[in-house]
């Protein structure tokens, strides 16, 4: 339940910037691995603010051609000194893979992609509204320090904020904009994520001439495959194969097949539990008569899930600035990871909060020039509210 708060935080011409910047961000392609140019553009708006900006060496870490970004903004008001407490805002500028060229477009007030394709709203919203915050606090200041972390990789598996040092960052706490629901909802509940693949070995052999003497790698995935169950599991749990290749010609008995798939699990032993399942199932399946292929079963345990506590000083600023704003905050679990899982997992103590997006990864994929508004306003709220915290709860 989310209402729209009387008024903004903010005037129309720092909305007519967010909005264009956010436009503009989109433009600039950067799916995992490519996020040099939308860096270089953070990087240019942020010097023009005067704002340092650090660079690490999470690109060559993670095959990307750019590190995580971080930059720090002194939040005194009325030129006094700068403040001890410090928060962290964290957005990621990698996309998805792209189907097709992005052109924002404006359609019944709400931005998407004239072209069949993602827009690039996960996560260029939270990074426009990043920059609209740095914007408003050069200018007006704030009751605390900012922290700005631009991570890469993310859809990969959270590979940026996983090899970040978070023992550099002064905040303790942390913010994240990237959930695509309304804003109003806080994930308190997210996944452990594993990463499985299967890689089938069988004999080539020509597939008219002498198709007995060949062993199919196909095949036996197939079979493998067949055998998993996918989707949905339970409440908390979801397994999906994802990649499939292998074969060299069509009239060639496969010698080799990849497979690669994903367990997601709230409760980590369960998702431990379905994992071996599979790989059992891998296995049982190359070992068919009708196979008799070999297999060798990676499993990767990309990054960890987490339960906030009720009592956590981050989802306590979080609802508070949620409701300063007008939002009814509505705690929700995910089955989706984000950059929280990782910092969390570093000892920062961060919440996942929703960004008004629409359709995910998915053509069609949309944002409302009011839910960028309104994560704007939620967002300088953040600061204050971190700022009114009692002294026993200080940071």
């Amino acid at each position: 339940m989310t209402a729209r708060a009387p008024e903004s935080r903010v005037g129309e011409l720092e909305h007519r910037y967010l909005s264009g910047t956010f436009a503009e961000l989109c433009r600039i392609e950067s799916p995992s691995g490519r996020e040099r140019a939308c860096a270089e553009r953070v990087i240019a708006e942020l010097r023009g603010l005067g704002v340092s900006v650090q660079e690490d060496g999470a690109g060559e870490l993670t095959g990307s051609d750019c590190g995580n970004l971080l930059a720090r903004i002194p939040g005194a008001r009325g030129g006094g000194s700068s403040p001890s407490r410090s928060l962290l805002l964290c957005a990621h500028l990698d996309t998805v893979p792209l189907q097709a060229p992005v052109e924002p477009v404006l359609q019944d007030g709400a931005w998407e992609n004239i072209n069949e394709g993602i827009l690039g709203a996960d996560n260029k919203a939270a990074v426009a509204v990043m920059l609209a915050l740095a914007r408003h606090v050069r200018n007006d200041g704030a009751p605390v320090d900012v922290e700005l972390l631009f991570t890469v990789g993310e859809e990969l598996a959270l590979a940026g904020s996983r090899v970040f040092d978070a023992s550099s960052l002064r905040s303790e706490l942390g913010y994240v904009f990237d959930h695509a629901s309304p804003i109003g909802e806080v994930v308190v509940d997210s996944p452990t994520h594993y990463r499985l693949q299967a890689a089938f070995r069988g004999a080539a052999a020509h597939a008219g001439l002498h198709p007995e003497e060949g062993r199919s790698a196909i095949l036996a995935a197939s079979r493998a495959i067949a055998s998993i169950p996918l989707g949905r599991l339970d409440e908390g749990t979801t397994v999906n194969v994802g990649t499939i290749a292998g074969g060299t010609a069509l009239n060639v008995v496969p010698e080799e097949c990849l497979v690669t798939g994903e367990v997601r699990g709230l409760e980590s032993e369960r998702a431990e539990a379905v994992v071996a399942e599979i790989v059992d199932r891998m296995h049982e399946a190359a070992n068919l008569p009708d196979c008799d292929c070999d297999v060798e079963v990676s499993v990767e345990r990309t990054f960890s899930g987490y339960r906030l506590r009720p009592s956590s000083r981050a989802l306590a600023v979080a609802e508070a600035a949620l409701r300063s704003c007008g939002h009814e905050p509505v705690r929700i679990s995910s089955g989706g990871g984000s950059d929280a899982n990782a910092l969390i997992a570093a000892g920062l103590e961060t919440v996942n909060l929703a960004n008004g997006t629409e359709r995910a990864h998915e053509p069609g994929e949309r944002v409302s020039v009011a839910a960028l508004e309104e994560m704007l306003d939620v967002a300088l709220a953040l600061l204050d509210q971190a700022a009114a915290l009692s002294s026993d709860a200080a940071l």
